[in-house]
Parts: C-alpha cells; sequence; structure tokens
C-alpha cells in the first residue's frame, strides 16, 4: 500500500517502499526519488542498487543520502542539492519517512526557506513531529 505523504508541492516522504511502488511514484508525477536508507539495514530490504535500477527504468533520477540517526551537514547539503537540481516533484524515503523529512526540514530551516514554524506545521500535517529536531 502507498504511503507518499505530501508535505509540499515538491515534496513528499514515505516509509519504506517496495520496488513495484517506484512505478507508482512515477505515475504520481514524482522526478527524484532520494533513499535516506541505509543498504542492509533491515533484512529483505531492497538495497540502493535495485532502487537505483526501478526508477532508471522509469525514467526517474535516484539519489542514495544514507542517513543513521541524525543527518550530517553534508547529508542536509546533498537533500538540498537535490531539490535545487531536480525537475520536478521529489519522493524521500527512509523506513518510517521521519529521517527523511528531519533532513530536508533542517536544510530549509538553515536556508531560510521556511520558517521554523512552518516546517512544524508541514511536519505535523504529514504525520511527523518536528518541534524537538528543528533549530529554535
Amino acid at each position: 500500500m502507498t504511503d507518499f505523504r505530501r508535505v509540499t508541492d515538491q515534496l513528499s516522504v514515505s516509509p519504506q517502499i517496495r520496488l513495484d511502488e517506484v512505478v507508482e511514484a512515477a505515475n504520481q508525477g514524482f522526478r527524484t526519488i532520494i533513499n535516506n536508507r541505509p543498504d542492509g539495514e533491515e533484512p529483505g530490504q531492497p538495497t540502493s542498487l535495485e532502487f537505483e535500477a526501478a526508477a532508471a527504468a522509469e525514467g526517474l533520477a535516484y539519489v542514495h543520502i544514507p542517513v543513521r540517526g541524525g543527518p550530517t551537514p553534508e547529508q542536509v547539503e546533498g537533500v538540498r542539492r537535490v531539490f535545487e537540481e531536480s525537475d520536478g516533484p521529489v519522493l524521500a524515503f527512509c523506513r518510517s519517512g521521519t529521517r527523511s523529512i528531519v533532513t530536508w526540514s533542517i536544510g530549509q530551516a538553515l536556508g531560510g526557506t521556511y520558517s521554523r514554524d512552518e516546517l512544524i506545521r508541514l511536519g505535523r500535517e504529514a504525520g511527523y513531529d518536528l518541534s524537538g529536531v528543528l533549530p529554535a
């Protein structure tokens, strides 16, 4: 079951997707997929290479930025760059979607794109509590 959670017109996040959901992502108009889940985090989880092949088969850009725990400044910058370079909506996923929205939102807060309050509201509307992770 697809659980793509819209955050903005340019971003949706999701818990772990299946390889066949890459087709659904393409059908819904996403242009880029960001995988924030490290390979081998859970037995049976599809690998980054499998997702890369599935995305390529659908004409989607694919980026693997694995995050363990809290995102590093390099990971935040990497996600920010993907958004800057994407030619359309982005779907980011990890195990629950939390690392994906946190990594994105920190970059948005640091860049001044959205205020802390706006990001907390966007997160809440998508089902995530960002109040404890965003700089005051």
